[in-house]
This record gives C-alpha cells, sequence and structure tokens, in this order.
C-alpha cells in the first residue's frame, strides 16, 4: 500500500475582492497518489476570510463598513501593516486598543462550523464578554479607530458584528468598555479585520 503524500501550501492569495469581506485560499500539491489502499490525501485546499483596507489607487476604505469585521486572534500573527494597509509605516508604532462586548445573540451557523481556519466561531455565545483588538492595519490610519468598534455607543445601544470567512456566522453585542490591553481568554478573543 502507498499512502498518499501531499508537499507544502501556496502562500495565501490576495483577497478575491477589495474593500469588502471576500476570501482568499491556499493549495498544496499532491506528491503520490495512494494506490493499493493506502491512506488517502488530506485536504488539498483551504479557504480563509480576509478583507483588504484600500483601493488599488490606494485610498483607504476600511470607513464604509458598518458592522465589526472580526476573526480570530490568531490571524494577529499572519498580517503584516505594509501588505495590507500601505498608509501605515514601519514607524508607526500605535499600540491600537482592545474592545470588550457582552454578546447579545448571534445566528445558529456560528455554531455548526467545523472547518480548521473557522472552527473560532464555535466559541461565540450569547451572554459571554468577548475581547476584540482594534490593530493596524485594521485601524483607520488617520481616525486610528476600527469600523464597527462601538465606540460612540453608550452601552445600551444594539450593535452588529460578522464573522469572516462564514457571512452567515453573525449577530449583535453591546459595547462594555475599552481597554488597553485584552484581558480576555484566547477563545474569546477576536481582532477587527
Amino acid at each position: 500500500a502507498r499512502p498518499c503524500i501531499v508537499g507544502q501550501w501556496s502562500p495565501w492569495s490576495g483577497c478575491a475582492d477589495r474593500c469588502r469581506p471576500a476570501g482568499r485560499v491556499r493549495r498544496r500539491p499532491v506528491q503520490q497518489e495512494p494506490s493499493n489502499g493506502g491512506a488517502p490525501c488530506p485536504p488539498l485546499e483551504e479557504r480563509a476570510g480576509c478583507l483588504d483596507y484600500s483601493t488599488p489607487q490606494g485610498q483607504d476604505c476600511g470607513r464604509s463598513f458598518v458592522p465589526a469585521f472580526i476573526t480570530t486572534s490568531a490571524f494577529n500573527k499572519e498580517r503584516t501593516r505594509q501588505a495590507a494597509s500601505p498608509q501605515w509605516s514601519t514607524h508607526t508604532e500605535d499600540a491600537g486598543y482592545c474592545m470588550e462586548f457582552k454578546t447579545e445573540s448571534l445566528t445558529h451557523h456560528c455554531a455548526m462550523e467545523n472547518r480548521p481556519l473557522t472552527r473560532w466561531m464555535q466559541y461565540l455565545r450569547e451572554g459571554y464578554t468577548v475581547c476584540v483588538d482594534c490593530q493596524p492595519p485594521a485601524m483607520n490610519s488617520v481616525s486610528l479607530r476600527c469600523s464597527g468598534d462601538g465606540l460612540d455607543s453608550d452601552g445600551n445601544q444594539t450593535l452588529h458584528w460578522q464573522a469572516i470567512g462564514n457571512p452567515r456566522c453573525q449577530g449583535t453585542w453591546k459595547k462594555v468598555r475599552r481597554v488597553d490591553q485584552c484581558s480576555c481568554p484566547a477563545v474569546h478573543s477576536f481582532i477587527f479585520i
């Protein structure tokens, strides 16, 4: 029996669309097909949500979004200021901020997610406090705010959010407070996109 052998993942593609939530993809090649009952190939393609922050002409478009677009805080390690938003120079060292929200409602589609890159959505629960980091390049380089951060709300206002990677995973929350550093457990920590 010969098992399937796959190669390395390709780099992530760019966002399919600019200035609106879209998808990106990466693939890996099959180096050896399985034969004689060998182990089948693992997934050869992965998809994830993404959002580009500027138009092809370099204009900032982050403020045109009404709901807060969020993803797992693990994605923060993969994004770079330069690649995502040319307005941020390498000398800009704004530390950003964290918003705490109390989740009020969400669609059942969040709990049904089990794809590797969207499994984080299962941790969104009604009544839980979540932390959402506002960091460059999601942070507007002029206002130093993230779209949908709820800073202007009074705490009683219901705000909308949507998970990147599955547009049917969405819901509402209310602002608790702004803090400098997020202190939620990793499973309840997210980032603005």
